[in-house]
């Protein structure tokens, strides 16, 4: 296996990990109370922006602005699941 093929592994074990924790946090989500779930969402559209306060990710650019992207895209697809669930 040469080194980009272990690193396309390392990936795809990354990601199912974090496929598996979404599930276990949207599942405790599903669990919680009304009154835990609000907080929960109160807080994930405090942290759908980015922490610097880009409001268009656009404007950012480059690899030193991916994590910051991925975190706030994640709170963001979180933040929907919630309020989805709420409507329901």
């Amino acid at each position: 296996m040469d080194m980009m093929d272990r690193l396309a592994a390392r990936i795809d074990g990354l990601e199912g990990r974090l496929i598996a924790h979404r599930r276990m946090l949207e599942k405790l989500l599903d669990l919680s109370s009304a009154e835990m779930r609000a907080e929960m969402l109160a807080w994930l559209e405090d942290r759908e922006v980015m922490l610097d306060g880009q409001e268009d990710p656009g404007v950012v650019s480059g690899p030193e602005a991916a994590l910051e992207l991925a975190l706030s895209d994640e709170m963001r697809l979180l933040h929907d699941r919630l309020a989805a669930a709420k409507g329901r």
